[in-house]
């Protein structure tokens, strides 16, 4: 059996934001074992499983991504939505659009540490939508 939800994510700040809570309260039961994908319909943003524990681990990520992908490179083309868009994309495409889980017990099969995060690569993104298909 296939099941699927779309849903959206309140607008949120640049930045790397913990989403494991929402995206549960999103889709609501899981069945016993499966699969669950989750995609952003998005190629400003994008979506991974890392770390939850040390908040630290988010501002590291800022930091490295914003230093491996600046803004205002004078030979980027694609700039008519600010400084921010094209690093964006590029950002986006690095990360990946789309996360699968194991499904056990009727619970996300994470790690001890891990949660499922979004990346915001926009100063003023918008509200994020997401895709969840859960295969039983």
């Amino acid at each position: 059996m296939i099941e699927q939800k779309e849903f959206s994510l309140r607008a949120q700040e640049r930045g790397y934001h913990l989403i494991t809570q929402e995206v549960l309260s999103a889709i609501g039961s899981l069945p016993k074992v499966g699969l669950f994908n989750l995609y952003i319909k998005h190629t400003s943003a994008a979506i991974t499983i890392n770390e939850n524990a040390d908040p630290s681990v988010l501002v590291d990520f800022e930091q490295i991504f914003n230093k491996i992908v600046p803004e205002n490179m004078p030979f980027l083309t694609h700039t008519v939505e600010g400084p921010d868009d094209m690093p964006a994309h590029i950002k986006a495409a690095m990360i990946g659009s789309s996360i699968s889980i194991p499904i056990s017990n009727h619970q996300l099969n994470l790690g001890t540490w891990q949660g499922i995060y979004l990346c915001e690569f926009r100063n003023y993104g918008g509200s994020r939508k997401l895709v969840a298909t859960i295969y039983s």
